[in-house]
């Protein structure tokens, strides 16, 4: 392993996710272009995404490191990757200095486990058709800090679609989970009636865009303001 980190444990603990009703854990993805980065940096999401899968239209690198390194530390910067080797994670997680790691392949427990090892944030994702998706995260109980919830396609990565959202009440696992898969603007009020004690956060990507990893900073911002928890 290149580095040991502490990161995971100070950030689930530190969490902003209290619960239905509470704000819900922000991840914004698909980031690539340095000033719409800071841009949305300024909207103060909790994890922003990096996807290193080089067949994906929001292919991050080459990235600039510094533009990173000046991230605020309250941001964790997430690396996605699919079906990758364990040693070009490490590789990409220490060039970028980035906090944790987003499967969303055909990755194992034990790829999971060695990753979370090390301290990173890690989070699994799982595509979702039928209710019965859902058993096959058991056996990723303990190794990944977060699961996420996406839409089943033919390929991987996002589609930019929605499954029934009412399929989640089926997931009785232990570990929170991101909802992920065609958010769009207008979704605030379905995501505010969402009712499930592990209902972590959401992911945010595609309808929030002027292109492929450019990021409409003004939609978002009122799409979060309508999300936030009343006073």
């Amino acid at each position: 392993m290149f580095f040991k980190q502490n990161i995971r444990n100070e950030t689930i603990l530190n969490s902003p996710f209290r619960g239905l009703g509470g704000r819900l854990t922000i991840k914004i993805c698909g980031m690539k272009f340095p000033s719409n980065i800071f841009d949305i940096a300024d909207l103060h999401p909790d994890f922003m995404g990096f996807i290193f899968y080089p067949k994906s239209p929001r292919y991050a690198e080459p990235l600039d490191v510094e533009v990173l390194n000046a991230l605020p530390k309250s941001i964790k910067k997430i690396g996605v990757f699919v079906n990758e080797t364990l040693e070009n994670i490490l590789t990409i997680v220490f060039k970028y200095k980035l906090d944790g790691v987003q499967l969303h392949g055909n990755e194992q427990v034990e790829m999971c486990e060695k990753l979370h090892n090390t301290g990173l944030i890690v989070i699994k994702a799982f595509p979702i058709a039928e209710a019965y998706n859902f058993k096959v995260t058991k056996i990723y109980e303990g190794a990944c800090d977060y699961f996420l919830f996406d839409t089943k396609t033919d390929a991987f990565g996002g589609s930019g679609l929605k499954f029934d959202w009412n399929m989640l009440k089926e997931y009785t696992g232990k570990t929170p989970f991101l909802l992920s898969g065609g958010i769009a603007s207008n979704d605030a009020e379905s995501i505010q009636n969402i009712d499930h004690p592990l209902f972590a956060g959401i992911d945010l990507n595609s309808k929030f865009e002027v292109k492929p990893g450019l990021k409409n900073v003004e939609l978002l911002n009122g799409f979060l303001k309508g999300i936030a928890p009343k006073p």
